[in-house]
């Protein structure tokens, strides 16, 4: 499985920390194109470096039950940033460079704006790209709302964003949702989510408003120019969404995401069980294991990940590409531990309990457990025994769950 960054956006979202580059449409689209060309340039040096690890990322089965599920699905996520500033052309190059889309999964994220601007032709130009999965940022159909936000697009933009793409093929989309503002009352946060139902996406990716520290938002907190929400809130909004979906046929498969039947994220679901995966451009992050030759599950093996730095890629003084610099670190065996059993808890699918135990001191897994915090499960036809989960009604309180299956010391 494959993860590219697009590191460009229009404009800053208020919320938004994760490393992008401002390309405005008032630049001269000269500079626009020479930026973006040079990023698409270094994105091709890069797959051409990372051949051989690329290739072995794409040469599994898709996830199955069991220890085959910890083998990479052979899929393509592209993200940002906001990919769709990237002409189809340049987006082409990239997809033609790593071989033949045969995707099982082929997700490109896009801004509704871009969407509405490009029409039906933007949309048929993905779908002959191989693109069969659309992650679409909504986050709200209310305007004032998405105007704090500093949204590119309004309320009608996003429903004919969605329209244009349902017109043009596209049966696999995906809408993100944002709540937990302080400004966003109960019965507006209601009417966002059967506003979002009655679009009927076939996927629903909803986060909790958070403060992160490199963004707009973390200034206006610091400056007493924003009151973040109350966890009260937070939750009732959060149960109002798992009810409402519930009740429409969504199927809660993880914290933050739901699904109809049959179409959760074959992609995310993968890194949520640990598998290893490449990740291309600038911050864009890596997971790799040693030899597994043997071992029935890669869930606990420390494993390499590397990373990409937040940077563009850029010309020297004798116009020589020079690409983003990478690094990397061997996770310890507790880290890894850890990093196994927080992403399976934020499933539905949990992990087998022996599993659990093997991981965490038996006593706080014995508590939680006792506390209902943790559920068994029957898993049937499993012969690792039982497994265990995090209930529905605790999700909004899974990390303060975690947390304490790892005491310090």
């Amino acid at each position: 499985m494959i993860y590219i960054h697009v590191p460009f956006c229009r404009s800053f979202c208020t919320y938004c920390g994760f490393y992008s580059e401002i390309c405005s449409r008032r630049d001269p689209q000269q500079v626009q194109n020479r930026i973006m060309e040079d990023y698409v340039d270094a994105i091709l040096d890069e797959i051409a470096s990372r051949r051989e690890e690329i290739a072995a990322a794409r040469g599994s089965d898709p996830a199955k039950p069991g220890a085959a599920a910890l083998q990479a699905p052979d899929t393509l996520y592209i993200g940002g940033g906001t990919p769709s500033v990237l002409a189809v052309p340049m987006l082409e190059r990239i997809v033609r460079a790593l071989g033949p889309a045969t995707y099982v999964e082929f997700t490109v994220e896009v801004n509704p704006d871009d969407v509405a601007a490009g029409g039906a032709s933007y949309a048929a130009a993905l779908r002959a790209l191989g693109v069969n999965r659309i992650s679409m940022g909504v986050q709200s159909f209310d305007d004032d709302i998405l105007r704090w936000m500093n949204r590119r697009h309004n309320a009608t933009g996003a429903r004919e964003a969605f329209r244009l793409l349902r017109s043009s093929g596209f049966d696999n989309v995906s809408i993100d949702l944002i709540f937990g503002l302080s400004q966003l009352s109960d019965g507006l946060w209601e009417r966002t989510v059967d506003e979002a139902l009655a679009l009927r996406p076939e996927h629903i990716s909803a986060y909790q408003l958070s403060v992160e520290p490199d963004s707009a938002l973390a200034e206006m907190v610091a400056s007493g120019r924003y009151t973040e929400a109350s966890d009260e809130r937070c939750r009732r909004q959060y149960d109002t969404l798992c009810r409402l979906l519930a009740a429409a046929g969504y199927v809660h498969y993880e914290v933050s995401n739901w699904a109809l039947p049959g179409r959760e994220a074959v992609h995310n679901s993968a890194y949520w069980c640990r598998v290893p995966y490449v990740g291309l451009g600038p911050s864009a992050h890596s997971l790799s294991f040693p030899s597994t030759a043997g071992k029935a599950s890669l869930a606990a093996v420390p494993g390499v990940r590397s990373w990409n730095g937040s940077e563009l890629a850029r010309r020297g003084a004798d116009g020589c590409l020079l690409r983003w610099h990478a690094d990397q670190e061997i996770l310890s065996g507790r880290e890894a531990a850890e990093e196994a059993i927080m992403l399976a808890l934020r499933t539905a699918r949990g992990l087998p309990l022996a599993q659990l135990r093997a991981l965490s001191p038996s006593a706080p897994v014995d508590d939680l457990l006792a506390a209902g915090a943790l559920r068994l499960i029957p898993v049937a036809a499993a012969s690792d025994g039982p497994w265990v989960r995090i209930p529905e009604d605790r999700f909004f309180v899974s990390d303060d769950i975690i947390s304490r299956l790892f005491p310090e010391g």
